[in-house]
């Protein structure tokens, strides 16, 4: 059975999910972006995507960002065109990117800080499931910066 969207399942039951735009990557930090700047990116977010509907969760730790962004698709097709042009960050790399109904996986949003291995563990994840070169050169990027690198410089090239 389909309902009206024409998505499998029960009309009634998924009647009340959303259709959802998702779309998570990781990027490096670039220089001078530190803990100060992210909580002013934090502060800036939740008021503008409020506004706009969209939720998400953004990780930040070691120099690395990860976010999993989420809500109306043209909300957030117009987010992505901001992330790629803000000189916050660079070396990004797209994990996932999807329109579907569903409820929201992360209806507050939220910031969490991590320690190096929690960020490792996320990228050696993201490197497993990507077949794009451009993903892969990025992801080896970051993991070489972070096994050999302080991990304060990470994103000071």
């Amino acid at each position: 059975m389909f309902d009206e969207y024409g998505f499998p399942g029960n009309a009634d039951a998924d009647h009340a999910a959303p259709i959802l735009a998702t779309f998570v990557y990781c990027s490096r930090a670039a220089a001078g972006v530190g803990d100060v700047e992210v909580g002013r990116i934090i502060e800036w977010s939740q008021r503008r995507n409020i506004a706009r509907d969209v939720t998400g969760v953004l990780v930040f730790g070691s120099g690395v960002f990860f976010q999993w962004i989420e809500g109306p698709p043209h909300e957030v097709e117009g987010l992505i065109a901001s992330l790629y042009d803000d000189k916050r960050h660079y070396d990004i790399v797209q994990l996932d990117r999807s329109v579907e109904k569903r409820e929201r996986l992360y209806p507050d949003w939220q910031m969490e800080p991590v320690g190096a291995d929690d960020i490792r563990a996320v990228l050696h994840d993201a490197l497993e499931s990507t077949e794009d070169e451009r993903n892969i050169a990025a992801l080896k990027r970051i993991l070489e910066h972070l096994d050999t690198s302080p991990l304060e410089t990470l994103g000071r090239n």
